[in-house]
């Protein structure tokens, strides 16, 4: 099992950047991929970001291409997403979610941290 916690998450103004964080215990090892999703009230959840965790074949949802930026640290067991020029409709729940090796789906999820960005 992974546990997976993340943190960060506020109210910004439209323009401001912030930085999310997610903390990963419990068998690392198994990790293959992980990555950040995000869910608005009335909508689906949706990949925002995500990336192999030995590194490469980074993924970025076209809605932050340019604007998010995805860094893990396999050493440290976190997995960072820096958010730049926010806009009031990246308001969501952010979830941080890893994919074990041998898995065909994101198997683990933390409870989210909320992102507020007033216009």
């Amino acid at each position: 099992q992974v546990q997976l916690a993340e943190s960060g998450g506020r109210l910004v103004q439209a323009g401001d950047s912030l930085r999310l964080s997610c903390k990963a215990s419990g068998r690392t090892s198994s990790i293959y991929s992980m990555g950040w999703f995000r869910q608005s009230p009335g909508k689906e959840r949706e990949i925002v970001a995500t990336m192999r965790w030995s590194g490469g074949r980074i993924f970025y949802a076209d809605s932050v291409k340019g604007r998010f930026t995805i860094a893990g640290d396999s050493a440290k067991n976190t997995l960072d997403l820096q958010m730049n020029s926010l806009r009031p409709e990246d308001t969501a729940v952010y979830y941080c979610a890893a994919e074990p090796f041998g898995g065909t789906q994101y198997e683990y999820w933390g409870q989210g941290t909320q992102v507020t960005v007033s216009s």
